[in-house]
Parts: C-alpha cells; sequence; structure tokens
C-alpha cells in the first residue's frame, strides 16, 4: 500500500458506519470519501463494505484490512509526535484545552502573560467540558480537575497541581434581607446535569425543594448574583466575586485536583514544556485562592452570618 490517505478514509467510514459521518468527520465532501474507499477496493480487489439501509457494515475482507489499517493508523501517529518531540522552536501552534471556568474565571489573564512573553506561539484555548484526546493531538496540553489520580489515563504524563475546594454561596443582598428579617424560603440554583450535592444537604440553608436550573456555570453565576437563591461554586469563583457570600453551617467540600496533562513526545517540544512550566508556577501561586483560604479580614461576614 503506497497511499494512507485510501487507509484512512476507508477507517472513517468503519468506525462511523456511514459515509456521510466519516465525511464530516474528516472535513471533506461526500464524493470524496466514496471515491477514496473506491480506490481502494479496486486496489484490493475486495469488496469492503455492505450497504445497508441502515448504512454502511464491514465485510470479512473489510475486517482485515481494518484490523491491519488500524496498525498503520497507531505506527503514523507514533511517527509524527516522535519528530514533534525533536521540535525545539518557541514558535508554532500550541493548543489547550481546559473547564470554561477555569479559563474565564482564573487563567486567562496568565495565557495573556504567556502569550506576550512568547509572541510566536500560536495559542488556540479549547474551553470545553468535553474531553480532549491527547493521543490523537486534538490538544497539546490538558488541564483538568480530577478526583481520584487512579482516573488519569496510563498513558499521559500528568503533572500535579493545588487542590480546589469549594463552597456555597448566596448574593450578598440577599443575606442583608436575611438579616432584616425576610424567611421567605430560597431556591438551590443548580446545573441540571449535577444537582444538589450530598455534601450541603445537611447545612443550615433554608432552601425550598424547587430548584432553579441552568446549563452551565456562567448562568449558574449570575442567577446566584440575582438573589434567587443558594448554590456550589469553587471557592476561586465564589470568593473572587463582590456579590457573592459564603453560606455559613457548611464546610468547604474538596472538588478535586488540577493537572496538566501532555502525551509522549509531545511534552518534549520546547513550547509545550514552557507552557507547562509557567502555568503551574502560576497555579502555585493561585493554590491559596484554589483552597478557599481567604484573607481573615473578611471574615467578619461568618459572624454576621450566624443570623441565617
Amino acid at each position: 500500500m503506497n497511499d494512507w490517505d485510501d487507509i484512512r478514509y476507508f477507517l472513517a467510514v468503519a468506525r462511523a458506519g456511514s459515509v456521510r459521518a466519516a465525511a464530516e468527520n474528516l472535513g471533506v465532501n461526500h464524493s470524496t470519501v466514496l471515491r477514496r474507499v473506491a480506490q481502494l477496493e479496486e486496489r484490493l480487489g475486495a469488496q469492503m463494505f455492505e450497504k445497508l439501509p441502515s448504512g454502511y457494515r464491514v465485510t470479512s475482507a473489510g475486517e482485515e484490512v481494518r484490523e491491519l489499517a488500524e496498525l498503520m493508523e497507531t505506527s503514523s501517529r507514533q511517527l509524527e509526535t516522535r519528530i514533534l518531540g525533536r521540535d525545539q522552536s518557541v514558535r508554532g501552534l500550541l493548543r489547550v484545552t481546559l473547564a470554561p471556568t477555569l479559563a474565564t474565571r482564573l487563567l486567562m489573564p496568565d495565557f495573556a502573560d504567556f502569550a506576550r512573553n512568547h509572541p510566536d506561539i500560536e495559542i488556540d484555548v479549547i474551553s470545553s467540558g468535553d474531553l480532549a484526546n491527547l493521543t490523537n493531538r486534538e490538544a497539546d496540553v490538558a488541564i483538568r480537575v480530577v478526583y481520584d489520580r487512579k482516573t488519569l489515563p496510563l498513558n499521559l504524563h500528568a503533572l500535579k497541581g493545588p487542590d480546589i475546594y469549594g463552597a456555597v454561596y448566596m448574593a450578598r443582598d440577599l443575606l442583608a434581607a436575611r438579616r432584616a428579617g425576610n424567611r421567605a424560603p430560597v431556591r438551590w440554583i443548580v446545573i441540571s446535569s449535577h444537582g444538589i450535592p450530598e455534601w450541603v444537604r445537611e447545612g443550615e440553608v433554608e432552601a425550598s425543594g424547587v430548584p432553579f436550573k441552568v446549563t452551565d456555570a456562567e448562568a449558574q453565576i449570575v442567577a446566584v448574583r440575582q438573589g434567587l437563591g443558594v448554590t456550589t461554586l469553587p471557592c476561586f469563583v465564589g470568593d473572587a466575586d463582590p456579590q457573592l457570600v459564603r453560606v455559613p453551617g457548611i464546610d468547604l467540600h474538596m472538588y478535586g485536583t488540577l493537572w496538566l496533562l501532555t502525551q509522549g513526545e509531545t511534552r518534549k517540544t520546547k513550547r509545550v514544556r514552557l507552557f507547562t512550566e509557567f502555568v503551574s508556577r502560576r497555579l502555585a501561586e493561585h493554590a491559596q485562592l484554589l483552597a478557599g483560604m481567604r484573607d481573615r479580614s473578611e471574615g467578619s461576614d461568618d459572624d454576621a452570618n450566624r443570623g441565617l
């Protein structure tokens, strides 16, 4: 086989089960995929797929090709990452994936500093809750909060950062209203997929059983600012917001540990090493904020809150 691209198109169809889905995944048009697969079938003298109403099913000959094609794919990636690891220039593309809240509420000023220090590095910040596949080079660096170290993939290089803690917060205006005697029930503001965590159920919060649900962290923050109720937030978000205050009677809760993740030879490139070393130092500087260790000069809130 002299043309790896034909194999690549075959694998895309085999995995997606349809030509249309394969074309979308590869970023090409439908006819290109059909032509490439036809070229492979002609070269090998065998039919790779059986066309069914539900999609494309791999034939027995196709299954044999698929097994060997996946080995070729693995070798191709290994070759690419090894050569990439030799790249010691402080220029080029650097893709970083992390949760949106970490990007917007904590690390964007640090990313900006790094960009100013290294103007020839093109930085692509992928702020998403989805897990990028570092092995497939979907990103060069992942910054993730992980509760259990054992859940990290064994093939990734992991650099440990600080622990992240959370608390329960409410709007300062809502607190003032309760101090003035307003005892109306407040709602729990929750992200729909999470619900109310077990660790807050025993706290001193007169919360209604009717929650206010949102779909993302930014909406959650805005909702609690509006005095709709109480919610759980990482301390680096809640403590940094002057409109919010912690609700007493509930201990801090550990969300997990921040990890900087890189893969194989990619982590040996100079731009990746510079970035991970820089961010690791900045995370260490943020450690107290991440742990919820506020300046106790603000601690008068705790005393005042006891009337809740």
